[in-house]
C-alpha cells in the first residue's frame, strides 16, 4: 500500500455520483470575464465545527444565504445539522451550543453535501476567513465523493483589509476601521446587529450584511468585476 493512501483514502460513496455532485465537477472555477460585481450571484455561508484542526476536526452544521450583487434574499437560505466524524469537545459546545441531543437529528454529510452543492449552483461563495470553511467542505467532499470543492470564493476578512489599506472614503464613512478582524468585532464596528453568535445560519447573515457594507466602497475603489473581487486576498 502506498504511504499516502493511509492519509488520503479513496472516496467512500458507492455507485453513481449524485446529480449535484456530478454537475459541480463540471462547474467552471471562475465566473465569466464580463460578469460585474453587481451581476454576480453569491452564496454567503458559514460552518460550525468540532474544532479548527484541519486534519482531525469535522463539520457540525452548514448555514448559507443567497445574494445577487448587494441584494440579500432572506428566504433563500440553507441550514443543516451534520453528523460529525469526530467527538464533540466541551470547549466547543460552549461556543456553538450544539449538543449530543441536537445531533440526534443530524444527517450524514453524504446527504447534506449534494443538497448544499445544489444550493450553491454556479454562485461565488462568500465567507469570513472563508478558507477555513471551504477547507472542511472540500475535504469531506474529497473523502466521500472523490472530488474537491471547485466554487470560487471571496473572503470578507480580506475585503476589509483591502479597504483598510486602499480606501480613505471607507475610513471616513465609518470614522475609522476596526482594529480586530473577527466577524463579531467587524459587525459591531459597521453597525450590524448580531444576537445569535456562532450559529452557522445567523453568522452567514452577519457575513452577508458585512459584504453588503463593503461592496459600494470596493466598486468605487476599482473592484468592478467578479474576477477582480475573487482576486482580493
Amino acid at each position: 500500500m502506498h504511504l499516502l493512501s493511509r492519509f488520503f483514502p479513496g472516496p467512500t460513496f458507492q455507485g453513481p455520483l449524485p446529480v449535484p455532485v456530478a454537475r459541480h465537477r463540471e462547474v467552471a472555477t471562475k465566473p465569466p470575464k464580463n460578469l460585474t460585481v453587481d451581476e454576480a450571484k453569491y452564496v454567503v455561508f458559514d460552518t460550525e465545527l468540532t474544532g479548527l484542526d484541519f486534519s482531525h476536526d469535522s463539520i457540525l452544521s452548514i448555514g448559507a444565504v443567497k445574494m445577487a450583487g448587494a441584494r440579500l434574499f432572506p428566504a433563500g437560505t440553507f441550514y443543516r445539522l451534520t453528523r460529525p466524524g469526530t467527538a464533540l469537545k466541551n470547549e466547543g459546545v460552549v461556543v456553538h451550543e450544539i449538543t449530543h441531543d441536537d445531533l440526534a437529528a443530524a444527517e450524514d454529510l453524504s446527504l447534506v453535501l449534494p443538497d448544499f452543492l445544489e444550493f450553491i449552483g454556479e454562485a461565488i461563495l462568500v465567507g469570513h476567513f472563508v478558507h477555513i470553511d471551504t477547507h472542511f467542505v472540500s475535504r469531506e467532499m474529497k473523502r466521500i465523493f472523490g472530488i474537491s470543492l471547485r466554487s470560487p470564493s471571496v473572503d470578507t476578512a480580506s475585503l476589509h483589509d483591502w479597504l483598510r489599506d486602499n480606501d480613505r472614503d471607507f475610513h471616513r464613512h465609518y470614522g475609522g476601521v476596526s482594529p480586530k478582524t473577527d466577524l463579531f468585532s467587524l459587525a459591531k464596528t459597521y453597525g450590524i446587529e448580531n444576537t445569535t453568535a456562532h450559529h452557522a445560519l445567523s453568522d452567514a447573515f452577519v457575513t452577508a450584511q458585512l459584504f453588503q457594507r463593503f461592496l459600494p466602497f470596493l466598486k468605487k475603489s476599482g473592484i468592478r468585476t467578479a474576477r477582480e473581487l475573487i482576486a482580493v486576498k
